[in-house]
């Protein structure tokens, strides 16, 4: 309701203001002498706020006909034929036959077809409000006949003017204010065979008394003049009812025609106030000062106006269209999917034969897009495969984490356990113990070259090869020479691992063992924990035929293995955990159980959040009695 309201009100209040103020101020007492701003507000109140703007700036010229002292009869049908060309100039405007090429908008003049549809208005409602206030003077002023075209004219040249003035004022108000009334579609039947009689009949009816009426050769008696100004009211009050069908669009007030527009827009204005007060040098006739001074202007106004619009036009199809069919790319455009484009493409193929900046954007367009939906469609096949990979990679880890030991050993003797922690989905790290048929104990820990799948291939090839030969071989040296000859049979990688084997006697407390080049284990004598003096010996894989050495001792206490993915972990500063963080965590903490997690967690502490650089693998067997 508010709404309604403020439509009626403003158009009302400014017809007034305006209207009294031509009347008191200038010389536009009588019959469209002198100038008539206020027959622009008609225009505007229907094109900007609808029925109800068309109602109030009508109801205001009512009241202020009656103040300049009109009769009452010419007041009546004057206000009946207001009333439909200011409602009239909405419709027009709504009216999606006259927006064929493009969208249908409120009222804006951002390109040069809404410029034509906005003169075209223009000269069709001052056409018929011209045509009703002469035939209306005519009718009810007899004394006035002999003036009747002078009288037409100065009210057709008063409307476009100020139709044409107040209508781009209003528009640049409502950027800032936004007060246009947005028309909602209608669902009922259009019946559009109906419309379009009417809207033939309007225009054949307002040709006939154009050249009828005012033809110096043929009479028309002055019932027939009523009677034509009757029919085209009726014409038009039929058209008033036709509903409003198409969606209307909202428009960007930024974009770049709207804004070439709007500097020709405010240089025309320019040029008409330039003509206007050249004009009153010029002119020296005053009865007609104020008409002659509208018409230079416009004269003035077309000499730029007519030109300049079709350097637009020319602007408008070969770099603005263009521009803007390129802009309807963002649409089309979501983060990693591939652009549906074949709109698109066949907009841009209008254009890709042209020898210009535009041709080579079109055609720039065109191999973005297709290179951007070519590197989609391989990404996606890459994350696919990525996908397969990272499933294969999944049950490689379950497959290796299943070769290991699933459950520590403890019993009367000893317990042993381990942990192995890699650096991607599989590592190259393994440990493994086991209890031959005799009742000793093999255990084991190595580290493979690399990581990720190659490494654990090579880890899963060597614990596999160390259970078949140990089964034939007590002989731990000899295990490291059948296994080292084995891997450096067609090793093209040339990959390497190292390895410390070793087999424990419970009843003898005896650890016999070899080492393929692998850290020395740190070992528990009288309470303190040091690294065991062993021969480095040589990586598996590399030599053939190399001979390992056996070595042994007698372990009453711990022994603890590990890969160097534990000494080697660095912080954020790049700064190593190291032998002796390693040797000091255990001389340092009295740990009986969970030891490994204890040190884990500890290691964990010191690196923070740099990655995992290497598997991490540990080994720990404890001697009971």
């Amino acid at each position: 309701m508010k709404s309604k309201l403020k439509n009626l009100l403003i158009p009302f209040i400014l017809m007034v203001i305006i209207n009294l103020m031509s009347f008191y101020f200038y010389d536009s007492r009588t019959f469209g002498v002198g100038l008539n701003p206020h027959v622009g507000i008609l225009f505007i109140g229907g094109l900007f706020f609808g029925p109800y703007g068309a109602i109030g700036a009508t109801v205001g010229n009512l009241i202020c006909d009656f103040i300049r002292g009109y009769n009452v009869n010419s007041v009546f049908l004057s206000t009946i034929a207001s009333f439909g060309v200011s409602y009239l100039a909405y419709k027009l405007w709504y009216d999606k036959y006259y927006s064929k090429t493009t969208e249908l908008t409120t009222p804006r003049l951002n390109n040069t077809a809404h410029i034509i549809k906005f003169l075209i208005i223009i000269f069709i409602c001052a056409t018929l409000y011209s045509i009703f206030i002469g035939k209306t003077l005519f009718i009810f002023y007899i004394d006035s006949a002999h003036e009747n075209m002078l009288i037409m004219i100065r009210y057709f040249i008063n409307f476009v003017n100020f139709s044409f003035i107040m209508g781009i004022i209003g528009l640049w108000i409502s950027k800032k204010v936004d007060f246009i009334h947005v028309p909602k579609m209608v669902k009922r039947p259009s019946h559009k065979k109906l419309y379009n009689i009417t809207s033939v009949l309007i225009i054949i009816s307002t040709i006939i008394i154009i050249i009828f009426d005012f033809h110096p050769v043929i009479y028309v008696p002055d019932w027939m003049k009523l009677l034509e100004v009757v029919f085209l009211l009726i014409l038009i009050y039929i058209y008033l009812t036709k509903p409003i069908k198409s969606k209307v669009h909202q428009i960007n007030y930024n974009s770049i025609p709207e804004k070439i527009m709007n500097i020709f827009l405010l240089t025309t204005l320019l040029i008409v106030i330039f003509g206007t007060t050249l004009g009153t040098d010029i002119i020296e006739v005053e009865e007609h000062t104020s008409l002659m001074l509208l018409i230079l202007a416009d004269i003035f106004m077309l000499i730029f106006f007519i030109p300049s619009l079709g350097v637009l036009k020319y602007v408008e199809m070969k770099v603005i269209n263009p521009i803007m069919s390129f802009a309807k790319i963002e649409d089309h455009i979501k983060k990693n999917e591939t652009i549906y484009s074949d709109d698109l493409i066949d907009i841009y193929s209008k254009y890709k034969d042209e020898d210009t900046e535009i041709g080579m954007l079109s055609r720039s367009y065109i191999n973005l897009i297709n290179y951007n939906n070519k590197y989609i469609e391989d990404i996606k096949t890459i994350e696919s495969e990525k996908q397969r990979i990272e499933a294969e990679l999944s049950i490689a880890h379950r497959i290796q984490e299943s070769n290991l030991p699933t459950e520590s050993i403890d019993n009367d003797f000893y317990s042993v356990s381990g942990f192995s922690r890699p650096a991607k989905e599989v590592g190259g790290d393994f440990y493994d113990y086991y209890e031959l048929d005799d009742g000793r104990l093999v255990i084991v820990i190595g580290d493979a070259s690399g990581k990720g799948v190659p490494a654990a291939l090579l880890a899963t090839i060597t614990q596999k090869l160390i259970k078949q030969l140990i089964l034939d071989e007590n002989d731990v040296s000899e295990v490291l020479f059948s296994l080292n000859n084995q891997l450096c049979e067609n090793n093209s990688e040339m990959m390497f691992i190292t390895l410390w084997l070793g087999i424990y006697d419970k009843n003898s407390h005896k650890l016999v063992y070899s080492n393929g080049g692998h850290n020395p284990p740190l070992i528990c004598e009288n309470g303190e924990f040091k690294f065991l003096d062993i021969d480095s010996g040589l990586v598996l894989g590399i030599l053939k035929d190399n001979v390992f050495k056996n070595e042994e001792i007698i372990l009453d206490d711990e022994l603890f293995l590990y890969t160097d993915g534990i000494t080697d972990a660095q912080n954020t500063e790049e700064v190593l955990y190291g032998e002796d963080r390693l040797v000091n965590f255990f001389n340092k903490n009295q740990i009986d159980d969970g030891v490994i997690d204890k040190l884990l967690s500890n290691i964990d502490a010191f690196v923070g959040n740099e990655e995992q650089a290497d598997d991490m693998t540990v080994l720990n067997l404890k001697i009971k009695k």
